[in-house]
C-alpha cells in the first residue's frame, strides 16, 4: 500500500526482505533478526532511501530484545493464538512478550496502536498505547459491510470519520479480510487518501507461501500455505471447506524441537474439516519423525480420522505430497499443502536440505499426468 502510494518502504518479514519493489525471499527460518544484523539491515535500508520500514516482529525477539532500540511509529497487533508455547512457557507470557510491541510504540513517535477487536485479548492492546484503531468482522472502529469472498477474492466495504471505502483484496480467505483491515487502519493514520488506500490493498495480487494455488493443467485446486498453527488450521481449513464441494485433502506435519502441544490440536482440526489427512516430516531436525506423527495422529483421530481410510501417515515429504495429488481427481476437489509454504529448506538430522514446496507440488501434479 505504501509503495503503490509512492512512499520509499522497506521490508523485513518471514518470506522477504527488500526495499520498494526489490524484494528477495528469506533464506531463513527467522522473522525478526538478531539485534546487530537488524540495525545493520535498518541502516541499509535507510541509506537506500527508504522513508517507512515493515517489520515483522515476532514474539521472541521482543522477548530477547532483538528489536531494542527501533523505534516503533506504529504498531500492529494481528491476533493472540496458541503458539511457542515450548518458548514462553504458558499463553499468559506469550501474551505479555508480545505486548512489549505497543509499549515500545508508546514511547515514540505516533503513539499509535491498530489491533484486532476480534481478538479475546484486545481490551489490554487498545489501554497499551495512547491512540488505538480496533478491526474485525465482529466490533471494532473498523467493521466491513457487504462483505464477499470467493475461493480467489474478497471484497467489502468500510466507512470510518465520514470517509467509505471500498475494498478489494486479492488473497482469498477470512484471515486476509482483517490483514487488509489493519492495513486499512495504517494508511488511514498515516494520512493516506482514500484512492492510495484502495489502490494500494488491491494492488497486492499473491504473496509466496499463503494461499498460493498451483496450475499445472489439472482439474482439482491445489494450495500451497505457510499454515503451522491451530488458529491458521482453523481460519484456513474453514474457509476451503466452505468452498470446496467436493472432497478436501490436507498434508501437514509440525516441527521438531518446537511446541508439542499443538500437534494433536492441529490434528483434531485438519479432521474435523478435511475429508482425508496426510500427515508428514515438516522439518523434524533431531527428533523422531514417526513420533510426531503420531502425536499429530492422536488428534485426528479424536475428530474421527481412521488410518489408512481417511489418515495416511508418510514420513517422506516428497513421497506424501505424491500420495496426497492421486487422492484428488474432480474440478471439485481441493489439496492443501501447509506448513512449508515459502521456506527454501527443510530440516532433517543431518541437517538442511534445499527445497521447495510448490515446485514439489508442481512434479507431483505433472508426474502424476504423465503417468495416466
Amino acid at each position: 500500500m505504501l509503495v503503490d502510494a509512492g512512499y520509499h518502504t522497506a521490508l523485513m518479514t518471514t518470506v522477504s526482505s527488500g526495499v520498494d519493489n526489490d524484494i528477495v525471499a528469506s533464506q531463513v527460518h527467522m522473522t525478526t533478526a538478531g539485534a546487530p544484523l537488524l540495525q545493520r539491515r535498518i541502516a541499509e535500508f535507510k541509506k537506500a532511501g527508504a522513508e517507512w520500514l515493515v517489520l515483522e516482529t515476532t514474539s521472541h525477539a521482543l522477548a530477547q530484545h532483538r528489536v531494542w532500540g527501533v523505534p516503533y511509529e506504529v504498531g500492529v497487533m494481528t491476533n493472540v493464538t496458541h503458539e511457542h508455547l515450548d518458548y514462553h512457557g504458558t499463553f499468559a507470557h506469550y501474551l505479555a512478550s508480545k505486548l512489549r510491541l505497543f509499549r515500545i510504540v508508546a514511547k515514540h513517535g505516533r503513539k499509535f496502536g491498530v489491533y484486532n477487536a476480534d481478538d479475546p485479548s484486545a481490551d489490554q492492546w487498545r489501554t497499551a498505547v495512547p491512540h488505538s484503531i480496533g478491526y474485525g468482522l465482529k466490533q471494532g472502529d473498523l467493521v466491513p459491510s457487504h462483505l464477499h469472498m470467493t475461493a480467489q477474492r474478497s471484497s467489502y466495504r468500510v466507512s470510518y470519520n465520514g470517509v467509505t471505502y471500498d475494498i478489494e483484496c486479492h488473497i482469498p480467505g477470512e484471515f486476509n479480510v482483517y490483514n487488509s483491515l489493519a492495513a486499512l487502519a495504517v494508511g488511514i493514520e498515516l494520512g493516506l487518501s482514500k484512492q492510495q488506500i484502495e489502490q494500494g490493498i488491491a494492488a497486492l495480487k499473491t504473496v509466496e507461501g499463503r494461499m498460493n494455488t498451483v496450475h499445472e493443467g489439472q482439474p482439482f485446486a491445489a494450495v500451497v500455505d505457510f499454515a503451522h498453527t491451530p488458529d491458521s488450521f482453523e481460519k484456513l481449513l474453514s474457509d476451503l471447506r466452505r468452498n470446496t464441494s467436493g472432497k478436501l485433502v490436507v498434508l501437514f506435519g509440525s516441527a521438531g524441537r518446537r511446541d508439542e502441544s499443538k500437534r494433536a490440536i492441529q490434528g483434531e482440526i485438519a479432521g474435523k474439516y478435511a475429508d482425508e489427512v496426510v500427515l508428514t516430516e515438516e522439518d523434524d531436525r533431531d527428533i523422531d519423525g514417526e513420533e510426531i506423527l503420531e502425536q499429530i495422529a492422536t488428534g485426528a483421530r479424536r475428530s474421527g480420522k481412521v488410518e489408512f481410510e481417511t489418515m495416511f501417515k508418510i514420513l517422506d515429504r516428497p513421497e506424501a505430497i505424491e500420495f496426497a495429488v492421486s487422492r484428488v481427481h474432480s474440478e471439485n476437489d481441493t489439496v492443501v499443502f501447509l506448513g512449508k509454504g515459502h521456506e527454501k529448506t527443510i530440516e532433517r538430522a543431518d541437517g538442511e536440505h534445499p527445497w521447495d514446496e510448490a515446485a514439489e507440488v508442481r512434479r507431483a501434479i505433472t508426474s502424476r499426468r504423465v503417468s495416466a
